[in-house]
């Protein structure tokens, strides 16, 4: 049992990591907005990757959907972490690299 417990552990707490992600994108504060406009997105684009984050994290909450979640999770971030090497952000790339390698046990508890 302890065997599949971790795998979901990983799935839950990187849902929770999206989930709250995606509700400090819809919030935008000040220094969300900065940041986008710094990176040369469109105004509200941050709207955009609000919503890809909420989903990303109800698709890793259900076990069924739980796959797709993963896809979807690794591709937001893995966009994210060259999109802040491209703008020279070194240090803040971290974060996502760490979360690209905690899919990786998440997508153990996935079902196919």
């Amino acid at each position: 049992m302890t065997a599949f417990f971790f795998p979901v552990l990983m799935a839950w707490t990187v849902a929770g990591v999206f989930a709250l992600s995606g509700l400090v994108h819809l919030a935008a504060p000040g220094f969300v907005r900065r940041a986008y406009a710094r990176w040369g997105f469109p105004p509200k684009f941050y709207r955009v990757a609000a919503g890809v984050d909420l989903l990303a994290a109800a698709f890793l909450a259900n076990p069924i959907t739980r796959i797709w979640g993963i896809a979807l999770a690794g591709l937001v971030t893995f966009v994210g972490v060259i999109i802040l090497l491209k703008n020279r952000e070194y240090a803040w790339s971290l974060p996502g690299t760490l979360l690209l390698i905690a899919l990786v046990p998440a997508s153990l508890s996935a079902t196919f």
